[in-house]
């Protein structure tokens, strides 16, 4: 670790979640944009914090750690996030992404901090319904009492609340200027959320498998892509930009809608393995996944383990959904660069673990979802 900025330096911004992947990259574009910044989370970064940036340990549901973090600071990008694998308790999902979305908002009242702007997803619009070019006016929120998972129906609810927040009085008389990012999934070098989970399923032969229609389009986003982004949405809520950004929604991705069974094939490739050949029921793959779910729960107390496909990601790779990102060109001034997928998988197998971890249960834990599945199945 570097050492800490100098006294003299004040910090302008906070990033909560800024041990995580996005988090930690955009507090680094920060600092090479000459902008101090606190990386606020409950854990430290895996990567070495850059000079300029100050680690601060601390809970988003934690009032106190979150005024204190928040000294000095001007603007708070809210990255912090729990429940994307949906297998988190309920109760912790709901605490940290509303309850910890409610104690950022009210800080920044109580700390005259004027601009936030909100990591969201497109899942508050999406939740198994086909959406081609979606945009931000005419596709609403998924219902909440629809949503099958808590974290799309918590991320829907904060991303409520922090638009509506928008214009709210600061403590000083200013006012507050709020907007919300929805990204699709993120990749890039050292993500360590989707390749590395898709690779080793299908290191253990867990994807020999496809189901659904082979044309299912959707949208994904690098991650310096997303950064910039971030950075042009804080731009977007000051004077000198007319707040133009107050109180909107941007959708972000690479600016390209790609066809899922065709995105991963550089990862099979480079793995050495083909392509997915053996097609099962999209109904019966989906019964699985909530087989596996439920047994992670009921195992969890003895044994955890990690679905390698849960009910919402089912959905994501069944059923196109694709937006529109003209918004974000127009308003917010966002290009989109070229990356390429195939590169990330290449940095990913360089810097791979050499040791992974045994499968047979997880095979056996599949081999049973789908055999439940037929069970089922064969009662309607």
């Amino acid at each position: 670790m570097q050492s800490p900025p100098c006294e003299s330096q004040v910090t302008e911004t906070m990033v909560t979640g800024g041990g995580g992947y996005l988090g930690y990259n955009l507090g680094c574009a920060l600092v090479s944009s000459g902008i101090a910044v606190v990386l606020f989370d409950v854990r430290k970064p895996k990567w070495e914090i850059p000079s300029g940036a100050d680690f601060f340990k601390g809970d988003v549901r934690d009032y106190e750690a979150v005024f204190k973090a928040c000294e000095g600071v001007d603007c708070v990008f809210h990255v912090a996030a729990c429940g994307m694998s949906g297998l988190e308790q309920a109760n912790q999902i709901e605490s940290i992404n509303v309850g910890g979305t409610k104690i950022i908002i009210d800080v920044c009242k109580q700390r005259n901090i004027p601009r936030l702007i909100y990591t969201s997803t497109v899942n508050v619009v999406f939740g198994g319904n086909p959406i081609e070019e979606g945009d931000e006016e005419t596709v609403p929120y998924f219902p909440l009492e629809k949503q099958f998972n808590h974290y799309s129906r918590t991320k829907a609810i904060a991303d409520q609340m922090v638009l509506a927040a928008n214009g709210t009085l600061l403590k000083g008389g200013d006012k507050l200027h709020t907007c919300v990012l929805r990204p699709p999934g993120i990749y890039g070098p050292e993500e360590q959320r989707h390749l590395p989970r898709v690779a080793i399923n299908i290191q253990r032969r867990l994807f020999n498998f496809k189901f659904g229609n082979h044309k299912v389009q959707m949208n994904w986003v690098h991650i310096g892509n997303l950064v910039q982004a971030h950075l042009l949405a804080a731009e977007a809520l000051t004077s000198e930009k007319d707040y133009i950004a107050s109180g909107q929604a941007y959708y972000i991705h690479d600016g390209e809608n790609v066809i899922f069974s065709e995105w991963f094939v550089p990862l099979f490739e480079k793995l050495g393995y083909r392509k997915p050949w053996i097609h099962i029921p999209v109904l019966l793959v989906h019964i699985a996944a909530t087989v596996m779910e439920y047994l992670h729960l009921i195992l969890k107390p003895v044994f955890s383990f990690t679905p390698f496909l849960t009910r919402n990601e089912v959905w994501n790779v069944t059923v196109t959904h694709t937006f529109r990102i003209d918004k974000a060109r127009n308003q917010l001034g966002y290009k989109p660069k070229k990356f390429s997928f195939a590169d990330s998988v290449d940095h990913y197998l360089k810097t791979r673990p050499t040791c992974q971890e045994d499968h047979t249960f997880l095979k056996m834990v599949f081999v049973f979802g789908i055999l439940l599945s037929l069970i089922i199945l064969s009662f309607f």
